[in-house]
């Protein structure tokens, strides 16, 4: 049985015409051409929310095409057998007031960073979320590294039990989903987002690749969007526009 839902804020920050990258095959991170400010979003939303936990994709570290890590980052350590028991170091749990949590069950991502640098990032540390199909010489990695994981989910990652699993395990009440297109397009159809913060920036990209701000399932000829109250409009010198909305 499921427990109490965190308060989900999706947070995104699009071109004028709803893109999320400028171009599919270059991560936003490594792409100097993508605008960047002092006053990030993910210090408004800090100030603006509290959450326990900024929620990003796998996608936000390495391009969809790459491949799961090879069994050689596990030589030597010893193997995971029990894939369905969540791993939770006592001695970060006691050092931790908040979390970047990883979807990541096909393991591909091959983690340099447990804690990072930065301000805004002073006490969160790497959580990665999987599922009972993630390999287990990932799991092994994970552990080596004293990296805590979540294991929710039989063939992948399941949302909702993921947040309650996040509520019920680690107390957290608010998660900023700070994640692309994929995870947010998913979160979205699963009918767990509670508010849509996006950051609006002064460019335009245009383009054929699937870099919109959501990817999902089209809605039937019958469906129904899903509707938005606003609840803030605040525009910057800079040329940014950022739009709060309730997700009814």
């Amino acid at each position: 049985m499921m427990g109490d839902m965190p308060k989900v804020v999706m947070y995104q920050v699009a071109t004028a015409d709803g893109r999320v990258a400028l171009s599919p095959e270059v991560l936003v991170m490594d792409d100097d051409r993508w605008p960047r400010y002092d006053e990030g979003g993910y210090s408004w939303v800090t100030a603006r929310h509290q959450p326990q936990v900024f929620l990003e994709g796998s996608g936000t570290f390495v391009l969809p095409d790459s491949e799961p890590l090879g069994v050689n980052i596990a030589q030597g350590m010893e193997p995971v057998t029990d894939l369905t028991e969540h791993f939770l170091p006592p001695e970060v749990l006691a050092s931790t007031r908040r979390w970047l949590a990883i979807i990541n069950s096909r393991g591909r991502v091959e983690w340099e960073y447990t804690t990072f640098p930065g301000e805004q990032w002073e006490g969160v540390h790497l959580l990665v979320v999987v599922s009972r199909t993630t390999p287990p010489h990932y799991l092994a990695f994970l552990r080596s590294k004293d990296i805590p994981y979540l294991v929710v989910g039989q063939e992948q990652v399941e949302l909702d039990l993921m947040l309650s699993t996040m509520a019920d395990t680690l107390g957290v009440t608010t998660v900023a989903a700070t994640c692309g297109a994929q995870l947010g397009g998913a979160l979205l159809r699963a009918g767990l987002v509670d508010e849509l913060d996006i950051e609006v920036m002064p460019i335009l990209a245009g383009g054929e690749g699937r870099t919109s701000m959501m990817v999902s399932p089209d809605l039937g000829s019958m469906d129904p969007p899903t509707k938005l109250t606003l609840l803030e409009a605040a525009s910057y010198d800079d040329g940014r526009v950022l739009l709060r909305y309730d997700v009814e």
